[in-house]
């Protein structure tokens, strides 16, 4: 047995040990072990035996994060059930999370129930996530049936909010979302508006100054999971400054490095310096930053020289949609997620054909173009944010996981 595996599975025991050793009635009296009471090594360690101990199958599977919808291919996309279509496609094909949108929210119970029911489909837990951020972009709390608290433009927020209702908010968002299964926050938009024409961010920014967005940022991450709900800022190196949409096709923008790390970059620092789970990276091409003309989430350059090495991030880097015009107009489904691993992202988001993706990710490893040693990095990096949020407890059984 591994010499990490020993030490935590020896501390639940010693645990469990301690304390039925000083009951004196027959009740049991065991506490049991909660990921709170475990120190950072032994979530690392944890981490890195339960990767040692996966297949190949399910350590793919851990790098994507699908749409509904791709889970179970129907004439309309408004799915708001578990179907057996989407059970086989997670056994066949496992996934690493689920997105969720307005259309597969219905009320309280029907999501609660969907949620579950994904999970229990699924061999090791799932990202749940949704894009929660405030404004127009609020997937649940734009539904009355919800009852969940609904707050005003990310600009509104910016103007008129204090430090306090700004805590108030990150605590409330992730205390609801919880409540209702959801395990990942697709927010805070860590943007700075530095292009009053931009139409991809607009008033979804907390607002022009990368002081104040940064506290902002900070206060929403750090509130957000303290409710234990991953929070994702998004969408680096920055969008604010563009004048194109990535979701319509490919975008630029020429700010220079030095521009960038002047503005752009501060709030994704601050985000990262209150130990955010995980940072979104954009499809906006930087053509005065990078040699090639590449999105940033297909671009090492941007995704493991300047976030990961420069900004310092340990965290899990994940793309944006892989669906926008940005990826499909020049990529495919497989291409493009072959390019993003190898840039260095740890999950990539709704790609717009998911087996295909799945299928070039495992060829690429089988012919030695992506290394096994390189996913493992990511699945670590996804399995600790999953232990740490308590989504994987202490007493987890995938070390058992020998497909």
């Amino acid at each position: 047995m591994k010499m990490m595996k020993k030490r935590w599975i020896s501390l639940l025991l010693i645990l469990v040990l301690v304390m039925a050793s000083g009951c004196t009635k027959k009740k049991d009296t065991t506490k049991k072990v909660k990921t709170e009471d475990l120190d950072e090594a032994t979530l690392q360690g944890m981490a890195k035996d339960i990767t040692k101990d996966m297949s190949l199958k399910n350590k793919i599977g851990q790098l994507f994060m699908v749409s509904i919808y791709q889970l179970d291919e129907a004439e309309s996309k408004n799915q708001t059930k578990v179907t057996d279509g989407m059970k086989k496609t997670l056994k066949k094909y496992p996934a690493g999370g689920v997105v969720m949108f307005a259309k597969n929210i219905e009320t309280r119970e029907q999501t609660k129930t969907m949620i579950k029911q994904l999970q229990k489909s699924s061999y090791i837990p799932l990202f749940m996530a949704v894009d929660e951020e405030c404004g127009t972009v609020s997937r649940v709390a734009s539904n009355p049936k919800m009852g969940m608290t609904a707050y005003p433009s990310a600009q509104e927020v910016g103007k008129t909010y204090n430090d306090k209702q700004i805590a108030k908010m990150g605590q409330t968002q992730g205390k609801e979302l919880k409540e209702l299964g959801f395990n990942m926050n697709l927010a805070p938009v860590a943007d700075v508006l530095t292009n009053k024409n931009n139409t991809e961010i607009g008033d979804r920014s907390f607002g022009t100054d990368s002081k104040k967005v940064s506290s902002i940022v900070a206060s929403l991450v750090k509130n957000m999971q303290k409710q234990q709900i991953s929070a994702t800022i998004k969408h680096f190196p920055g969008s604010g400054g563009c004048g194109g949409d990535t979701h319509r096709g490919s975008t630029e923008t020429y700010q220079t490095i030095e521009t960038l790390r002047n503005a752009d970059f501060k709030p994704f620092k601050a985000g990262i310096k209150a130990d955010v789970d995980a940072v979104m990276v954009s499809h906006l091409m930087l053509s005065n930053v990078t040699d090639e003309k590449e999105p940033s989430s297909l671009s090492s350059r941007v995704v493991s020289d300047i976030l990961r090495d420069e900004l310092e991030y340990k965290g899990i880097i994940m793309t944006d949609a892989m669906n926008m015009k940005a990826i499909t107009d020049n990529y495919s489904s497989g291409e493009a997620a072959v390019k993003a691993i190898q840039a260095g992202v740890d999950l990539i988001v709704m790609p717009d054909n998911y087996k295909e993706a799945y299928q070039a990710i495992e060829k690429a490893i089988k012919n030695g173009q992506i290394k096994e040693s390189r996913i493992d990095k990511s699945v670590r990096r996804i399995l600790y944010a999953k232990i740490k949020r308590g989504e994987i407890p202490p007493d987890t059984t995938l070390l058992k996981d020998n497909e």
